[in-house]
């Protein structure tokens, strides 16, 4: 009898092999750790055995391990195979059975077992707390269950504890129907995959249940997670702001600024720290390019659901979800609509094609209505459905229009309310549909079908509740825009203020829409979406309402409309897309802008060149610089002869010009116009105006690009007090100013005036702009560098690493200040860090600016400068000569020979060739670079002082030990009053290690 049966051991240190399916991964992990912290070693076997191999041999061979063998038993153990019930009882009898003594089990399941399970003796762990569950697993094993003393190490989370955190998910279907193949498929994909690599995308047609999916597979799994996280993604805003939410829930301590949060929240789930077990589900996320950088890495998982494969470019496993198969179809029906018989529902889920979206809308309005299966779908073939017709599509199955259909009749009849405020929805995007924005339109603007609906609050509570009712949309809460999923049943008022409204629904109302109400609907979201224009796009606090209201702008069709109201939100929107870094969007948006409004307006009206100046500043963004200047010339070539030289407009398009120069590597012609427009704008506008604090500070970027470092710190400094004082200390541009200042400092060798400024600035532009802002990460590295200067490595390696790593989500790998943060990355991985990793980079470097800018702009000649010193780091000298040569013969062909990063170049030059034992060729370089850098930068400024060192350097290997050491001297006095005796150049110098030149691309 079980209740007798010997225990598997006595006493002492056991070696101990758990056995367990894939499914019970984390009762297994639990169990080995309580074994362990009392001395025992575990083993961990996963039960899979194969189809070809008899079962008694596959549990026979589990008799090969030393001592007992532990089965975690349940359904899916006994599912593996897959075996009948008489083959596991044959086996186990035969087995088990002849050896109970080497067996002993636990049962995690209340589900009926092979009867034969019964000589296990298992303990049941099923209805227990964690410390009855492991005196069960010790006394089964024969081992003591004293308790362990106080302060242990934390191990593996009990299986049937909650979750620490749990956020957002959608309440548990009870009538989820089947699936159990997805599930258990789902579940060995995200434990197969390697750490940092655990992605899972449910995929597959709308209305094929892959919410639904997700949700049940949180709740048969979340008990292996601390944390369990739900984000709605079909908008990146509102999918960036739930998971910032999720800071605070982890105990992180942040601002409130949710940009802080969220990245607050990115690197406690990638370091696993507090919490290493983690699902995070991003729910809807059809648009990859829109949410992929939002997805964390680190030891947890992520579930995706979206109708788009297109996630298998990001990194993801993807598993399609098909339609029900019709036992689950007709199974699903029946608990979706008791009143209907089998017959009827399988008749139902023929009509449908099994699709599970239709079926629980279609039944659930069914239930509650007095109309038969039978009339249902005469009334479907009523609509003249072919075979053709009712052929499933991928992306729209035609049987689905025609069920809405007949939805929308009966409710145009019941709740014609519903039916006006749907078709008001098909004029917004799909998804989150802000209809308050309509609400708060004077009710005199409204056309008189939407009159009474909007300003009645009963009727417009009764519209939207009815839709709930047959699950038509749903409703988003007021101060959590969380979508939450709704039961059809669940009727209550609610305050409506934003809509969640299904694509496939949406693209079957606009196409039911009546001609006559076609242009009285788009014109009020129209005017709701430009009543709702904040009207300041620069201002950061405004961002959130653009973010809202720039996905409507296609739907609304506003580009068609001629509404000077129209135009400037759209010109708004660009302008906002620039400034929160979201310049693939506005690129599209502007794209299409351009189109439209020179077939409305010709070439040359007026908004034209408004426009022309907001795509090209994005344009710009990512650096298309050739197409810009074209852009621009055309513009300034019309704008002057149209309106004169003086005019404002030509104006801004020259500006615009002179930062195409600079961004093509044309800085004498950039700074010659960027000084004509700050004199144009001073004679018309004053000093006081932004416009003409925008083009001095555009005027000082040019004077730093030609190496004229102390003129732009002037200029800037100045820039920066006007900003201050006619803007606000907090405004964006005056942040801006602050890295210029900042960078000019450190160009300059005043690493610590550099470090002050820009250690603040780093903290307000967090604050204010969020940490993925472009101008955030430009400040973050302005910062990085200055440390790095200074010989705070680690601060700096931190920020380097950490820039890097979010422009390239958020900006892309060939993005030109992506470029800008990899070339430091590399320059500093090579001194302090992975010589491999800083070759990987600076190659990646080299490429991209070659491919961006062209092989002969100042850039990747510069890049190739920083890539000759990795090769001469790993000991390929003959490259590295190569390398150095073509940068400094490239870089005094881009920028003449007096300038600094030419001056930089000959240095790293210069040592190459005294490594190639060219000491008399690198001597006379050196003395030459010394010369041109005390004459342009001054002889103390760092540049020339590794000159100077250098030089000496060259003199010793001559043989002139005296002038050597005279130079050093010299320099090493020059060093030790710039820098201090513990700089890390001025040690550097004292060691006679050999100085390098660090190329670093400049803002333009």
């Amino acid at each position: 009898m079980p209740g007798t049966r010997k225990r598997v051991a006595a006493s002492g240190p056991l070696t101990v092999t758990i056995s367990f399916a894939g499914y019970n991964r984390v009762w297994a992990a639990w169990i080995g750790d309580r074994l362990e912290r009392r001395g025992h070693t575990v083993s961990y076997q996963r039960w899979d055995p194969q189809g070809g191999t008899p079962l008694v041999d596959s549990l026979r061979a589990l008799t090969l391990a030393p001592g007992p063998v532990l089965v975690i038993l349940s359904t899916w153990y006994f599912q593996m195979g897959p075996r009948t019930h008489a083959e596991w009882n044959s086996a186990l009898t035969e087995v088990v059975g002849a050896d109970p003594g080497r067996f002993a089990g636990v049962s995690v399941t209340t589900d009926a077992l092979p009867p034969a399970t019964s000589v296990f003796a298992a303990a049941d762990l099923t209805a227990v707390g964690e410390q009855e569950a492991e005196r069960r697993v010790l006394t089964r094993l024969g081992l003591p269950a004293d308790p362990l003393p106080a302060g242990t190490r934390k191990g593996p989370r009990f299986p049937n504890d909650p979750s620490d955190v749990w956020g957002g998910v959608p309440r548990r279907n009870t009538r989820f129907t089947g699936r159990e193949r997805l599930l258990n498929d789902t579940y060995h994909a995200l434990r197969d995959a390697e750490e940092g690599a655990r992605v899972v995308t449910l995929h597959g047609m709308s209305g094929v249940g892959k919410t639904q999916l997700a949700a049940e597979y949180v709740y048969r799994f979340g008990g292996e997670y601390d944390v369990v996280w739900w984000a709605a993604a079909d908008k990146r805003a509102v999918c960036r702001q739930r998971l910032a939410q999720l800071a605070p829930e982890l105990g992180l301590s942040t601002g409130v600024d949710y940009g802080e949060r969220l990245r607050a929240t990115h690197i406690a789930l990638r370091r696993g720290d507090p919490y290493g077990r983690w699902l995070i589900v991003f729910d809807g996320a059809d648009d990859p390019d829109a949410v992929w950088d939002l997805v964390p890495d680190g030891p947890g998982d992520v579930l995706i659901t979206a109708r788009n494969p297109d996630w298998a470019q990001h990194n993801s496993l993807l598993i399609e979800v098909p339609e029900y198969n019709r036992d689950e179809s007709v199974a699903f029906v029946l608990r979706r609509a008791p009143r209907l018989s089998a017959r009827e529902a399988d008749r139902l889920a023929e009509a449908l094609e099994d699709l599970p979206l239709l079926l629980d809308q279609t039944a659930g309005w069914l239930n509650d209505s007095d109309m038969s299966v039978d009339e249902y779908i005469a009334l479907l073939e009523q609509e003249g459905i072919d075979e053709d017709v009712v052929r499933v599509s991928r992306d729209f199955p035609t049987p689905f229009r025609t069920s809405w259909s007949i939805l929308l009749n009966r409710l145009r009849e019941t709740v014609p309310e519903a039916v006006s405020l749907l078709r008001l929805c098909a004029f917004f995007a799909p998804g989150s549909i802000p209809v308050r924005l309509v609400r708060d339109l004077p009710a005199a603007e409204l056309p008189e079908s939407l009159r009474g609906l909007v300003s009645n609050s009963v009727s417009w509570a009764t519209a939207i509740n009815k839709l709930r009712q047959y699950a038509v949309v749903r409703a988003v809460g007021v101060g959590d825009r969380e979508i939450h999923e709704t039961m059809p049943e669940a009727v209550g008022t609610v305050p409506g203020d934003t809509l969640y409204m299904h694509r496939l629904v949406h693209q079957i109302i606009r196409q039911d829409m009546p001609e006559e109400e076609y242009e009285e609907l788009i014109e009020v979201v129209r005017r709701a979406l430009a009543a709702a224009d904040p009207g300041q796009p620069t201002d950061s606090r405004m961002w959130p309402e653009y973010a809202e209201i720039t996905p409507h702008l296609k739907w609304a069709d506003v580009l068609q409309s001629t509404s000077p109201a129209m135009h400037t939100l759209v010109l708004n929107c660009l302008q906002y897309m620039l400034n929160s870094g979201e310049y693939q969007a506005g690129l599209t948006l502007g794209t299409r802008a351009m189109k439209a409004w020179k077939e409305q307006l010709g070439e040359t009206h007026p908004r034209i060149w408004d426009l022309t100046h907001h795509y090209a500043n994005l344009l710009r963004a990512v650096g298309d610089y050739a197409h810009t200047e074209a852009i621009e010339r055309t513009a300034v070539n019309h704008l002057r002869e149209a309106h004169g030289a003086r005019d404002l407009t030509h104006l801004r398009a020259a500006s615009g010009l002179a930062a195409d120069l600079r961004g093509l590597g044309r800085y004498d012609e950039a700074r010659t116009i960027s000084g004509w427009v700050l004199d144009a704008y001073r004679e018309l506008l004053g000093e006081q105006d932004a416009r003409t604090l925008n083009a001095q500070n555009n005027v000082a970027v040019s004077l730093r690009l030609l190496g004229r470092y102390e003129e732009a710190l002037e200029l800037d400094m100045k820039t920066l007090i006007e900003r201050r004082r006619l803007l606000r200390p907090r405004h964006r541009w005056s942040l801006f100013s602050e890295v210029h200042v900042s960078t000019d400092q450190r160009l300059l060798g005043r690493y610590n005036e550099a470090e002050s400024l820009q250690t603040q600035s780093v903290r307000v532009h967090r604050s204010i702009l969020g940490p993925d802002n472009p101008q955030t990460l430009n400040a973050e590295h302005s910062l990085a560098l200055a440390l790095y200067r200074i010989g705070r490595r680690r601060e700096a390696a931190e920020l380097f690493t950490g820039v890097l790593e979010r422009s390239e989500r958020v900006l892309g790998e060939g993005d030109p200040d992506t470029l800008r943060f990899a070339a430091g990355q590399s320059c500093f991985a090579r001194e302090h860090g992975d010589i491999d990793q800083a070759r990987e980079i600076s190659e990646r470097v080299v490429e991209g600016y070659t491919l961006l800018l062209g092989p002969a702009h100042p850039f990747p000649m510069g890049a190739r400068s920083n890539q000759a010193l990795i090769m001469r780091a790993v000991g390929e000298r003959e490259q590295a000569y190569e390398l150095a040569e073509q940068a400094l013969a490239g870089m005094r062909a881009a920028v003449g020979p007096d300038h600094p990063w030419t001056l930089g170049c000959a240095i790293n030059a210069s040592e190459m060739r005294t490594l190639r034992g060219d000491v008399e060729s690198a001597a006379a370089l050196n003395a030459d670079t010394a010369a041109r850098a005390a004459e342009v930068l001054g002889r103390t400024h760092p540049m020339t002082l590794s000159a100077r060192i250098a030089m000496a350097a060259d003199l010793r290997t001559l043989g002139d030990r005296q002038a050597a050491d005279k130079a050093e001297t010299e320099a090493l006095e020059d060093l030790t009053s710039t820098l201090g005796p513990q700089h890390p150049h001025t040690m550097s110098a004292r060691a006679r290690t050999r100085p390098y030149w660090d190329f670093e691309p400049q803002i333009i």
